[in-house]
């Protein structure tokens, strides 16, 4: 083949590779489905790719980045990185040729695995071992700040970075590093493109909660726009905060209400529920899986675990020596208003109505009844079968309910 000829071949791919990326953004195509199909169409146009690795910022509270790993032989797989604060991470971080990359000024880093490079980076020797005969990554910064250095410290530094291990000749690499120079850039606007999709996803779901997040995402913004709704409300209250928050530090009582609040919001998540809203020391989540029969099963088989989960968290704690607190919870079933309230700039997706109200007045009676778990007749009757075996702790007139309203609670030992 000519240098011509070549030269042809190199752009028609890259213009082919170009072309096929900004359908797929434009199809809105998953980061992990279309980097795999990307890896396969490379491959497909004669680059020796053996393993592609391509790591990018997630704007998250639990994870500090997501990364993409395809191989020949084993196809996609995607993980969730740590924060790299973290000293395990952090020295296998530090060791690896993307922190080399980014730390270094370079656009791009260039190996065909000198002895020098497999002993300063423990990966070439993986690669190697693979098969891999040499090693090319770079790097984009996205964003305001993608004209200034690499600064891995900083919350709104964005970008990717990606590394390709081939398994051809060395001296023929020229070719195909010219095909992925010509397309990281449009694969990198197509992956921005989707990652921010991804994490406006992610971030919903996490401050809204997964329901909430949803339907915010499928367009319902509306101030106004709500819906009628059978479901179980629950509000879950720390018992005495008022005291601990006059005898911790702040950051001990965020810390509690963490711990608290994590075991909780996994508890009423595994059994379908929803988180609402988070208010000072309570949290206030409904069950609405599709009948009330099924929202009342499912919040009195999360209660049910409540007790035993709380004890465990407390005997943890005390075994380290840290503050402890009790808790109550309040159920009520019944029809709610599900939707937008607030301001034309600031919205609050939230429940309001009624059985909401009740659910707070049947809160204020746990130190009536000395109980740590009430529920309303309401809850009881929808749960049918399942409701037979709580007990009756009375019948009450509640603050601004015109008809006595009866109240159980489980069968359990108090913790």
């Amino acid at each position: 083949m000519t240098r011509h000829e070549e030269d042809g071949a190199i752009h028609a791919a890259t213009e082919d590779l170009k072309n096929w990326l900004t359908r797929q953004g434009l199809k809105s195509r998953g980061r992990e489905e279309l980097l795999r199909a990307f890896c396969e169409r490379l491959v497909n146009h004669g680059v020796p790719l053996l393993r592609m690795q391509l790591a990018q910022r997630a704007l998250h509270p639990e994870f500090g980045g997501i990364g993409f790993t395809w191989t020949r032989k084993d196809g996609m797989n995607a993980e969730y990185f740590g924060r790299v604060d973290h000293k395990e991470s952090h020295h296998e971080w530090l060791q690896s040729p993307f922190h080399a990359l980014l730390t270094s000024g370079e656009a791009e880093m260039h190996s065909v695995f000198s002895a020098q490079d497999v002993s300063r980076f423990p990966i070439f020797a993986r690669l190697k071992a693979m098969g891999a005969t040499s090693y090319f990554a770079h790097w984009q910064p996205l964003g305001p700040a993608s004209d200034t250095a690499y600064e891995p410290e900083r919350p709104d530094a964005e970008g990717l970075v990606v590394s390709w291990s081939f398994d051809g000749a060395p001296e023929d690499a020229a070719p195909y590093l010219d095909i992925i120079r010509g397309v990281f850039d449009t694969l990198a606007l197509v992956l921005a493109g989707a990652g921010n999709r991804e994490m406006g996803r992610a971030l919903l779901q996490v401050y809204l909660g997964r329901d909430a997040g949803a339907r915010v995402l499928s367009g319902e913004i509306a101030r106004g726009s709500s819906q009628h709704i059978d479901a179980v409300i629950c509000l879950f209250d720390l018992r005495g905060f008022t005291a601990l928050s006059e005898a911790l530090p702040g950051e001990a009582m965020v810390d509690l209400l963490n711990d608290y609040f994590g075991h909780v919001v996994e508890l009423i998540q595994s059994h379908g529920g929803n988180i609402l809203k988070f208010m000072g020391d309570a949290v206030m989540a409904m069950f609405n899986l599709g009948t009330l029969q099924e929202d009342a099963q499912a919040a009195l088989r999360a209660v049910a675990e409540l007790g035993p989960r709380m004890k465990a968290v407390n005997a943890a704690r005390a075994a380290e020596g840290l503050p402890l607190a009790e808790y109550t919870m309040a159920l009520h079933a019944g029809e709610i208003l599900y939707g937008n309230i607030g301001a034309p700039n600031r919205l609050d997706f939230t429940v309001i109505g009624p059985a909401v109200n009740l659910t707070a007045r049947i809160a204020d009676m746990h130190r009536t009844v000395e109980r740590s778990i009430i529920l309303s007749e309401d809850v009881r009757n929808a749960a049918g079968p399942d409701g037979e075996g709580l007990i009756s702790v009375g019948r009450y007139m509640l603050r601004g309910v015109v008809e006595p309203v009866e109240l159980f609670t489980l069968y359990q030992p108090e913790v």
